[in-house]
């Protein structure tokens, strides 16, 4: 693809800089995950992880539970807001080709009750659009790419669902536009016929636990659980593991609220960001500045890539001290907004 080259060196106007708190860029010191937590990042699905040792991990990735382990101030110490330090973040990307990466829930729509009414709001979409004219950017999403799209509305887009196993680039309307309308990516085809299965199977057993939603995003699975009674969730999670047990090229890890089933591949969000910046023409340039900003732990992997590349920077949206691969914090989506349009 054609390498397109629009530098920061004369900040466009959503990125004017104004007179902000100074803090050192990357001026903190970071610890990684903490592994004495009870998250279980990819779960055993044939029977040697036990049914409470999942709850513990559900509970432990359920953003209402406060046992944080590192008090407020210290963790914004570690992770200080990126409004905050807006000028320095603007310093360190001059001269080079900011690429912006954007999870949908949480990032761009705040979290709700049913996944179904995710919407995000005409400002945000308004800013995002904005957004896209002066910087490649691309929506990473554990959503089925087309439901995004139906959300967010916007063809000038990258949109890479299913976390990353189904990316399309932009069909219309941006000058940033690299690619044709046609499927840039799909990973995991071979595996549709076992997860249209297993979500049959899914829906038939989850179907009595009450507040359980089982979505299909094509490539992967979700089972949210944000309005099941705490009580039920240990039933939930035997529900699960009975099915996943005999899909041994399917794993089971968490999000905020929801189990998540994928194929067994080396491929997350992490690889997807990789494979963008490469169909971009980025892939060994050093005067790109990616910014991935993002919710989830499954945005981790997208962090953790930044970080080992040495280049740009992931931002963490979340009201809730944790443990992060990101530079950068925020407490909502109105503040990544705010962000956009500094």
């Amino acid at each position: 693809m054609t390498k397109q080259k629009v530098v920061a060196a004369v900040p466009p106007p959503l990125f004017t800089t104004t007179e902000v708190k100074k803090q050192p860029l990357h001026g903190f010191t970071y610890t990684g995950f903490d592994s004495s937590k009870k998250v279980v990042r990819d779960v055993d699905t044939n029977g040697e992880m036990k049914v409470n040792m999942l709850v513990d991990s559900m509970r432990a990735c359920s953003p209402t539970r406060r046992e944080f382990s590192h008090d407020q101030t210290r963790w914004m110490d570690q992770y200080p807001s990126a409004l905050e330090v807006f000028d320095e973040i603007i310093n360190a990307s001059k001269g080079k080709q900011i690429v912006m990466f954007l999870d949908y829930d949480g990032t761009l729509s705040p979290i709700v009750d049913d996944p179904d009414r995710a919407y995000m709001s005409d400002e945000m979409r308004a800013t995002v659009k904005k957004l896209a004219m002066y910087f490649p950017t691309a929506i990473v999403s554990g959503r089925c790419r087309d439901k995004v799209y139906k959300f967010v509305k916007l063809a000038e887009l990258y949109y890479a669902g299913s976390h990353g196993m189904d990316i399309r680039g932009p069909s219309t309307g941006s000058k940033n536009k690299k690619s044709s309308p046609s499927v840039l990516c799909q990973p995991a085809s071979e595996y549709l016929p076992m997860i249209d299965e297993v979500y049959g199977l899914l829906m038939e057993k989850t179907q009595s636990t009450e507040g359980a939603k089982v979505e299909n995003n094509k490539f992967c699975l979700s089972v949210h659980f944000r309005c099941v009674d705490e009580k039920k969730w240990s039933e939930l999670a035997s529900k699960v593991r009975s099915v996943l047990k005999n899909y041994p090229k399917l794993r089971l890890t968490q999000g905020r609220k929801v189990l998540e089933i994928r194929p067994t591949i080396k491929w997350d969000k992490g690889k997807a960001l990789e494979f963008l910046l490469e169909s971009l023409g980025y892939a060994n340039c050093t005067d790109v500045f990616p910014i991935y900003i993002g919710d989830d732990r499954t945005d981790e992997d997208a962090f953790k890539v930044l970080r080992e590349r040495d280049q740009g920077f992931g931002i963490l949206v979340s009201k809730i001290p944790r443990d992060t691969n990101a530079s950068y914090s925020l407490q909502e989506p109105s503040e990544a907004s705010l962000l956009f349009n500094t």
